[in-house]
């Protein structure tokens, strides 16, 4: 690890961490001020880049609001790195502290704390389908303890063939990737647009990384082969591995997140995660100051990011129009 990572590392675990040997102290000097707690359940490791850029943005808006790490609030965190296992235990020893409100980043980890208290307010950032999970009754009136930001609204997914086909319109087989946990929206609208854009469908699921091998190698020799990778934890834990197979295989694929194109694969279309869980402290911040998660109605993104590797790209053959160019938001020389 270079000096530049480590000292990156380091300055992010005192952000997060470096203040809890003060909290006793702080409890006892202000005296006058009820010490609030907050509970986190990440759904990736603590030292993913992607994992320190949420939390910062999460704590540095929770300071904007009033709410200091190391004065008036303590904020427990448990990082579950995908482990189905993990999300039921931390979820657990979460509840055990008595937080006052409980943020969530993923499915899983709503799933796990909604298994585990029907009571406690939850907050969740980066859940693509939360009526179809059973999380919310409705996103305008989630009606219960969760509530929160998903990255997309219902027919969201088609948007992502139509990317694919204008970057790669010889691409007419297409293999969407997911977990086959997660609810259907984002492939029920895949499927309703297939036919219009004279695209053959084949729905996969993979949970592990020699299961992801297999998948994408086997679908690798169908000509004119594309892949459409849906949103989940299990994608966003692999997202080196899987544009890796995507590059060797000469694939063209579209993510649902920018940090997948960072990890050298070809385009994605979606939410800015890191906003959500930027946004979602000005939940928690509600919540503590008295509101009810059953009144704070589900959000959706304020707009969506197109991200393109003009490096990807070129290694694929593919030459990107220039409309296509000009409506990035981001392009990766």
């Amino acid at each position: 690890m270079t000096n530049r990572l480590l000292h990156k590392r380091r300055d992010f675990i005192t952000l997060l961490g470096g203040a809890a040997a003060t909290w006793p102290l702080a409890a006892r000097a202000q005296q006058g001020e009820r010490l609030r707690r907050i509970g986190v359940l990440m759904n990736i490791t603590a030292d993913d880049p992607e994992a320190q850029s949420r939390m910062t943005a999460f704590v540095q808006e929770l300071a904007q609001l009033g709410w200091i790490a190391d004065r008036n609030v303590r904020i427990d965190y448990r990082w579950a790195a995908g482990d189905p296992g993990r999300f039921h235990r931390y979820a657990e020893e979460l509840l055990a502290l008595a937080p006052d409100v409980i943020l969530a980043s993923a499915t899983p980890s709503v799933q796990a704390l909604q298994q585990a208290t029907r009571t406690v307010p939850i907050v969740f950032a980066n859940v693509g389908d939360p009526v179809g999970m059973g999380l919310v009754e409705s996103l305008a009136r989630p009606g219960g303890n969760i509530t929160g930001f998903t990255p997309n609204e219902f027919g969201f997914g088609a948007k992502w063939l139509g990317l694919l086909k204008e970057i790669a319109p010889r691409v007419t087989r297409v293999a969407v990737v997911r977990d086959l946990t997660i609810g259907p929206a984002q492939l029920s609208a895949i499927q309703a647009v297939a036919p219009s854009f004279g695209v053959e469908l084949s729905v996969v699921g993979a949970r592990d990384a020699d299961e992801i091998e297999r998948t994408v190698a086997a679908f690798a020799r169908v000509a004119n082969a594309g892949l459409i990778v849906t949103a989940s934890t299990w994608a966003m834990i692999h997202r080196d591995l899987i544009t890796m197979l995507a590059a060797r295989h000469r694939l063209p694929a579209i993510y649902p997140f920018r940090y997948f194109v960072t990890a050298g694969g070809l385009m994605s279309y979606g939410a800015n995660t890191i906003d959500m869980h930027r946004r979602a402290a000005g939940y928690v911040d509600r919540i503590l100051k008295g509101e009810k998660p059953a009144d704070l109605p589900v959000q959706a993104p304020t707009k969506y990011e197109l991200m393109i590797n003009l490096k990807t790209a070129k290694a694929l053959g593919l030459e990107v129009p220039d409309t296509l160019l000009a409506r990035a938001d981001e392009v990766i020389e």
